[in-house]
């Protein structure tokens, strides 16, 4: 039996039938059909009328130690018959982080009033991160029509339910996807609320992928003062003065980070970095040697080498050991 034929309506005892009444099988002929048609409204009947049927025969059991994506899947749309809102819609965001190439969000029970009238920001905001997960590329106009559920959701429940640290987070969503005016209504949304780290944090964010690094200090040194004691800010700042070429400013805004956190070590990295552009001193450079291997983040680690590399009058010899850092 295709997914086509599902999808076209052979109804649930078919679907069994061919899955020799096995339950968890039928699940998974109905998610593939889901897949292949996510508007379709049979597969979602047959879930229903399953679930009805064998959710008391460890149905529920069997779904969670399946742990697949179809079972993923299909216990979000049952626990949206149940009324849990929440869990369906953070189960929706991790299925859609693993496969954004689906439109999993076109199902019929995404966009109905009773889902959109009770979930709640916060786990709304938490599904968004979870599309996010897997790091896919979501800035295209197949992935922005994909998601056009998602922003209506946005859209609605921001209304509704306007918690600014969840608009902040919702915010990170349109922005992946090069929706930035959506990111900055949410933002907006959330200001007119209440002034948070969160919400200036996501607009200086947007406004960096946006390549306006004078709108995206802005909105970081807004972010700061409401939160002065925040370390990982002061890094966020000083990165977007090394953007702009402005070494000194970035080697004191760093200096500043380690006041409230000195044994951190990106912090430090970055210190050792901005200081040996700044000052072409070779001890400098030997700071971040010893420090870059400890760097999770690769790619941060190899901008602060080149940074510190494109430095003047620094020894041959100290510049060939950061460059074999940066390629291991």
């Amino acid at each position: 039996m295709s997914n086509q034929s599902v999808a076209a309506g052979v109804g649930l005892a078919g679907v069994m039938a061919h899955c020799g009444g096995n339950p968890v099988g039928a699940v998974e002929l109905l998610v593939g059909a889901i897949a292949s048609a996510p508007t379709a409204p049979e597969p979602y009947a047959a879930l229903a009328e399953l679930w009805q049927g064998r959710r008391s025969d460890g149905l529920k059991e069997s779904l969670e130690e399946e742990g697949s994506l179809s079972a993923v899947l299909a216990q979000a749309y049952f626990l949206f018959l149940d009324g849990d809102m929440d869990d369906a819609v953070m189960a929706l965001g991790s299925v859609t982080g693993v496969r954004p190439d689906v439109a999993w969000g076109a199902a019929p029970w995404f966009g109905d009033a009773r889902f959109l009238g009770a979930v709640s920001a916060a786990a709304l905001a938490e599904a968004c991160l979870r599309t996010l997960d897997y790091g896919h590329d979501l800035d295209t106009d197949a992935m922005r029509e994909r998601f056009a559920p998602w922003f209506h959701a946005l859209d609605v429940v921001s209304e509704r339910d306007p918690v600014p640290e969840s608009l902040a987070a919702m915010a990170r969503l349109p922005r992946a996807c090069g929706r930035h005016e959506l990111s900055f209504a949410l933002c907006d949304r959330a200001d007119a609320v209440d002034r948070v780290m969160w919400t200036a944090l996501a607009r200086a964010a947007t406004w960096r992928v946006m390549g306006d690094l004078d709108q995206a200090a802005a909105a970081f040194e807004g972010a700061l003062l409401l939160e002065p004691a925040n370390w990982s800010l002061y890094l966020d700042l000083a990165d977007v003065r090394a953007e702009q070429d402005d070494f000194a400013a970035a080697a004191s805004l760093v200096r500043q980070g380690l006041d409230h956190e000195p044994h951190e070590v990106t912090l430090r990295s970055a210190s050792a970095a901005y200081r040996t552009r700044l000052s072409g001193s070779a001890d400098d450079l030997k700071d971040l040697i010893t420090l870059a291997p400890e760097l999770a983040d690769t790619a941060y680690r190899n901008l602060l080498i080149d940074y510190a590399c494109a430095g003047s009058q620094l020894p041959p010899g100290l510049v060939a050991e950061a460059h074999r850092i940066r390629r291991s």
